[in-house]
């Protein structure tokens, strides 16, 4: 069965929360109607439950390194539906703090993606996951900061202007 993009409206909003591990503990009616779930068959569940076959793990590694570090990222990311469909989204996530200044859970927030940032997106990440097959999550990371210092800014600096061109 040949998977089909579910291409986003651009007013979507999709959030969910989730707690210190991954699993969700809140998603909101886009993040339910996109994805193609129930909350029963997501909530506590951990939210990779929609991680498409395409994403290299190196772009979570990343993410996850950030956000345990008390900072946001930016992300595009591939998605699969429940159905087995996919959809790109552009994903912010931070994390959210107690009155303490401790990390408590995170949030993430997936917007409509530029659409024509998704081709070099789909370019890079081909590349991360023959890295990642090639010399483990090591490789994929070295490549991702190589592709990242070649256009002489932050990852987050690359990804915005990437959303924003």
């Amino acid at each position: 069965m040949e998977e089909k993009e579910i291409v986003l409206l651009e007013d979507t909003l999709i959030t969910s929360k989730t707690d210190l591990k991954g699993d969700i503990i809140y998603a909101n009616e886009d993040f339910l109607k996109y994805a193609g779930y129930k909350m029963n068959e997501i909530l506590y569940k951990p939210h990779n439950i929609v991680r498409h076959k395409d994403m290299p793990k190196t772009v979570f590694k990343c993410l996850w390194d950030t956000i345990t570090q008390s900072k946001e990222i930016f992300a595009f990311v591939k998605n699969k539906a429940k159905n087995g469909n996919f959809y790109w989204v552009f994903a912010n996530v931070t994390p959210s703090f107690d009155a303490n200044g401790r990390i408590i859970n995170y949030y993430s927030v997936r917007r409509y993606p530029n659409r024509k940032a998704l081709p070099i997106i789909e370019n890079v990440y081909k590349t991360l996951l023959e890295k990642e097959k090639e010399g483990g999550m090591k490789l994929g990371v070295e490549t991702l900061m190589q592709i990242v210092s070649s256009y002489n800014m932050g990852y987050n600096q690359l990804i915005l202007s990437l959303q924003q061109s």
